[in-house]
């Protein structure tokens, strides 16, 4: 990043802390909205064939307009240290949870789309303080935890060119920034697009990365088609399906702004938007917490950056620096049962140093949020490799925050 003015400078390296404090009015707004929502006209017996259940849309909208409270989950949210600072003339918010033990392991966990900080808050503690969960200490991180430009509470204020790779280099900045001169990268969807694009850009003091996915495909030679197992077949066919359904794919690349009207006058369509993916499609439905998926959809809500968010899409395709070239940092990978399955013969192709390979049988596209306990086991699995590597001082010293003000 280049600056001339030493006044930009000093306002860019700025740490400010950051409480979640939404005026009444605009939780009024939301309830008057949800009781007027006009809705579709479905086929009768459609449910999730055309796109998600009108069934369910109507159970879970009564559900949030009557029943689910925003400020339980916003105290909760505000029990961990939040900060904004600017990274390269975008604001950046993210939650720091610093672990008690010394010598923790730096880790910075990036989100999904459509998701948000509220992915990992089950992972928190369990990460942060491992003895209080029955666990051993020396597996102990220090979290990062950001809201991605133009996601959440960093805002919908972002120019264009927000892509994977801008992401990756600012949240470089952002752990050198807080102190971390050697430091791990975890992700899932997007998350994991970043990390594994930080891998490719290769930062001065980034160990490894661990990611739910590897979105390595077919090149379209037949000699990679040669000698597939039947189980790399199902994961090929599964990606079809996938493709086939995963509409918000092709319009978030193309038309971000002419989607994003609707979803920003209508709760109940941003409501709609997110729950496609969360559930599969309608392949595992309610497998996430109920009030949990609900703190997610109000973070776009609320910020309303449902136009900010899925230009991320629009901004990826179009750039031709973005996941090219093969990863050569060392990488971890947890394919889960429910999520589509990252197949190894194509991703070792793309990722030279695969050194952690993981299956298991449940788990979402989000299993951070309905599988965190295994999640977390394999995250610290990983990452032990590189704990003779870092620096001991991070349980002391760990960047230069002022302390949250209540």
């Amino acid at each position: 990043m280049t600056i001339t003015n030493p006044n930009l400078e000093a306002q860019e390296s700025d740490i400010r802390p950051f409480r979640i404090d939404i005026p009444q009015d605009d939780l009024d707004d939301l309830k008057y909205r949800l009781s007027r929502t006009r809705w579709i006209d479905a086929l009768p017996g459609a449910g999730w064939k055309y796109g998600v259940s009108l069934d369910y849309v109507k159970e879970l909208a009564a559900y949030w307009e009557h029943d689910y409270d925003w400020r339980k989950h916003e105290r909760r949210l505000n029990e961990y240290p939040q900060f904004m600072t600017t990274i390269d003339g975008a604001n950046i918010h993210y939650l720091h949870i610093k672990s008690p033990e010394p010598g923790a392991f730096p880790l910075i966990l990036t989100h999904s789309w459509p998701g948000s900080v509220v992915e990992f808050l089950e992972m928190i503690g369990p990460l942060t303080n491992p003895r209080a969960y029955g666990g051993d200490a020396a597996d102990a991180f220090h979290l990062v935890i950001p809201s991605i430009p133009g996601f959440g509470f960093s805002g919908s204020a972002l120019d264009a060119g927000w892509n994977i790779s801008r992401i990756g280099r600012a949240w470089d900045t952002l752990m050198k920034r807080l102190g971390y001169e050697q430091y791990g990268s975890h992700g899932s969807d997007c998350g994991s697009l970043v990390s594994r694009e930080m891998g490719m850009q290769q930062p001065e003091g980034l160990l490894g990365i661990h990611v739910l996915q590897l979105f390595s495909f077919p090149s379209g030679d037949p000699a990679e088609m040669a000698g597939l197992t039947e189980e790399d077949q199902r994961r090929l066919q599964f990606l079809g399906q996938f493709f086939k359904r995963a509409g918000f794919n092709q319009i978030q690349q193309a038309r971000p702004q002419t989607l994003a009207y609707g979803l920003a006058d209508s709760p109940a369509g941003q409501l709609a938007w997110i729950a496609d993916l969360f559930n599969g499609f309608g392949d595992h439905v309610d497998f996430i917490d109920r009030d949990a998926f609900l703190s997610n959809v109000m973070l776009y809500w609320l910020t309303n950056t449902a136009e900010s968010s899925a230009r991320i899409y629009y901004e990826n395709i179009r750039n031709a620096e973005a996941a090219q070239g093969v990863n050569a940092a060392p990488t971890g990978v947890a394919v889960f049962g429910n999520d589509f399955k990252s197949i190894r013969r194509f991703a070792e192709r793309d990722n030279s140093h695969i050194v952690h390979w993981s299956e298991f049988e449940r788990g979402t596209h989000f299993a951070a949020m309905d599988e965190p306990a295994v999640l977390a086991t394999d995250i610290r699995k990983f990452f032990r490799r590189f704990r003779d590597e870092i620096s001991p001082s991070y349980g002391n010293a760990a960047g230069p925050e002022p302390k949250p003000q209540n």
